[in-house]
């Protein structure tokens, strides 16, 4: 029906839908703005945070041996605070199908708790913990606010994708996927301008504040022809096999320490104890903290084939004994390593394949396929997206 044929209550029904709308949109730019600037304020600063203590424990290597005694101060914080049952990440992600409460103390807990497992070697991720303060504070936000549950839902993946795109630089991906991960094959467009603009809001701020962007140089491209073709499908299934492993070295290395130690002090000074042996047993730091300079190797140099699994055990270690941090950037790890380890048998690229590896064991971890495309493209540029899209589709 044309707007100039119809009558006067249907008009009126037109201009209140179209009034509302408009509200609804300067509602949404208002919040993604405040979104964008304070939360991505916060994710930057702790970005520049976990830099200074990685810095630190560069420099000062006795640090490690504290592990334990930064593991009973994070049971105790959680504990005086009574989230010591906290699930973490998992928890963001129940609040927004359940409309659950995330309680606005977790973002302050979970930034100090991580940045103790990075000052004393933990192997753990950032982006996982980004994604719980970004989560907490568009919780507290939307209480502000007085937003309903749907409004709620939509505040707390704005507040994880600014974060998420302040702390890794990404905010196409970001934004996609604090949408994606929330359900598996379900997308909530709703959220989708909110989130797009507070994670380029955040962005920017991190750019101003001299924080660089995630980014990987891939030198050399091979030809996609049908050879090639093939091997990348055939690193695609060792790509899937490695995101099942690390999920289930995850989850069952978890299970172990809480069915077999009760108490959460214990089970965290054993976890830190181990790490310390781990890293003199097999006489290197590569697998301690988030292991981003590993990365970036893997991009240019052949890994060793046990270097991802080492990868996976000092992670599981870590986190499954209650330190905090996130498992994003172990996963990137895990990937890039074994991809780089496949190049040379494969006859291809080693950067090429490193990427590859990323993404699709990435995807397979989080079942999150289209943030991983996108990812790739603002990683890696568009030059890579034939065989990313590719390793991720069969991952």
């Amino acid at each position: 029906m044309e707007v100039w044929n119809m009558d006067k209550e249907t008009m009126f029904e037109y201009i209140q839908r179209l009034k509302l709308a408009v509200i609804t949109l300067f509602k949404w730019l208002f919040c993604s703005v405040v979104c964008g600037c304070f939360i991505g304020s916060v994710g930057a600063a702790f970005h520049l945070m976990l830099g200074y203590v990685g810095s630190l424990r560069v420099e000062y290597p006795f640090l490690l041996f504290g592990l334990p005694v930064a593991g009973i101060i994070i049971v105790f914080m959680y504990n005086i605070v009574h989230e010591a049952g906290n699930r973490g990440t998992n928890l963001v992600i129940t609040a927004i199908q359940s409309n659950d409460e995330v309680p606005g103390r977790v973002a302050p807990l979970i930034i100090v708790s991580t940045l103790l497992t990075h000052l004393c070697g933990g192997s753990a991720g950032r982006e996982g913990a980004a994604l719980q303060v970004g989560g907490a504070l568009g919780n507290t936000f939307a209480k502000l606010f007085k937003f309903d549950e749907k409004d709620t839902r939509i505040m707390i993946m704005c507040g994880m994708s600014a974060c998420f795109s302040a702390l890794f630089g990404t905010p196409i991906a970001s934004a996609v996927f604090s949408m994606e991960v929330i359900s598996v094959g379900v997308m909530y467009y709703a959220a989708l301008v909110p989130c797009v603009l507070a994670a380029f809001i955040a962005q920017g701020i991190a750019s101003a504040l001299g924080l660089e962007s995630t980014h990987f140089v891939v030198d050399e491209i091979t030809s996609f022809s049908f050879i090639n073709g093939s091997k990348f499908i055939i690193m695609s299934v060792l790509f899937a096999l490695a995101s099942i492993l690390l999920c289930v070295v995850l989850h069952g290395t978890s299970k172990l320490y809480t069915d077999y130690i009760n108490n959460p002090y214990i089970r965290i000074i054993i976890a830190g104890t181990l790490v310390i042996a781990m890293r003199y047993i097999f006489g290197t730091t590569d697998y301690l903290g988030a292991g981003s300079d590993i990365i970036a190797r893997s991009f240019v140099t052949s890994c060793a084939w046990y270097v991802f699994l080492l990868k996976m055990l000092f992670t599981a270690v870590t986190l499954g004994g209650g330190f905090k941090g996130g498992e994003i950037v172990p996963t990137l790890f895990v990937g890039a390593t074994l991809g780089s380890f496949l190049a040379p048998i494969f006859g291809l690229p080693v950067g090429l394949c490193a990427a590859c590896g990323m993404v699709s064991v990435f995807c397979g971890v989080t079942n999150c396929p289209l943030t991983s495309f996108i990812l790739s493209i603002e990683m890696f540029g568009a030059s890579t997206m034939r065989f990313t899209i590719l390793c991720i589709a069969l991952s």
